[in-house]
């Protein structure tokens, strides 16, 4: 289920729960978490490095003097829209604060185009007119984007359009253009995305989770006590993915000491 996209320093409503679970045999409130799996999902923004972070939420940061990014209204105008969530100001640190400045990138199925789809449901479009909309509800040429990783700038790039221009900022931050012919720094855009979308964090993200077992759970598992060369064996073959091959393993050896 896709959740609703939370803003920095917006309150969230905590669900209650209808019991509190009980810590017995002095098993530590941490281990019951770690049990229960860890559930939270990453909502922090982070710069898309690859072409593979480019999926799901995403704010176009712009190369202006103040920072800003692609926007549109529920009417569909594209627009720059100033950033504000940033750290001294720096885009590399960019949130949104407003649900106009985030669209939602997904890849056009074989091919490497991708699309923008906005809050409003429509997707970004460049026409024949040179001209930025954001008013369709289906994906035709005119709604596919190609994104060119700069090989200048890592973290950077740049957005070809379908008239094969490239999307461009004045200065200012005021005017945006898709007819740029060549790739210069008005045309190097940084794209923010939510971290639970990047290939590489989501996989680390599931590597801790593995790695999240209790010894009492391990010892649940085996059936008796271990030692702590067996608690170390079956977390590392957890990672590796021959967890259940190891847990026999443990359990022919206890047997084995129990009747020698």
């Amino acid at each position: 289920m896709v959740k609703p996209l939370a803003f920095k320093g917006e309150k969230t409503k905590r669900k209650k729960r209808k019991a509190t679970p009980t810590i017995e045999d002095g098993l530590e409130e941490k281990t019951i978490r770690e049990s229960a799996g860890d559930t939270h999902e990453d909502d922090s923004w982070v710069t898309a490095d690859s072409l593979c972070d480019i999926n799901g939420p995403v704010v176009i940061v712009l190369p202006s003097r103040k920072p800003t990014c692609v926007a549109c209204d529920a009417a569909g105008e594209v627009f720059t829209s100033e950033l504000e969530n940033m750290i001294e100001s720096d885009p590399t640190t960019a949130e949104p604060h407003d649900v106009r400045q985030v669209w939602i990138a997904s890849r056009i199925a074989g091919s490497d185009n991708i699309c923008f789809k906005g809050h409003h449901q429509r997707y970004l479009s460049f026409d024949n007119n040179d001209s930025f909309s954001a008013r369709n509800e289906a994906i035709s040429l005119e709604e596919t984007f190609v994104c060119i990783a700069s090989t200048d700038t890592p973290g950077t790039f740049n957005i070809q359009t379908p008239r094969e221009g490239f999307i461009l900022v004045s200065d200012d931050g005021k005017d945006i253009r898709g007819d740029a012919k060549t790739i210069s720094f008005n045309t190097t855009v940084r794209i923010r995305v939510q971290a639970r979308f990047k290939p590489k964090l989501k996989a680390n993200k599931e590597l801790k989770a593995k790695e999240k077992i209790s010894k009492k759970q391990l010892e649940d598992a085996v059936g008796r006590k271990l030692e702590n060369d067996e608690v170390r064996t079956l977390k590392k073959a957890r990672i590796e993915g021959d967890y259940h091959e190891k847990v026999l393993d443990v359990r022919v050896k206890g047997k084995h000491d129990k009747y020698s």
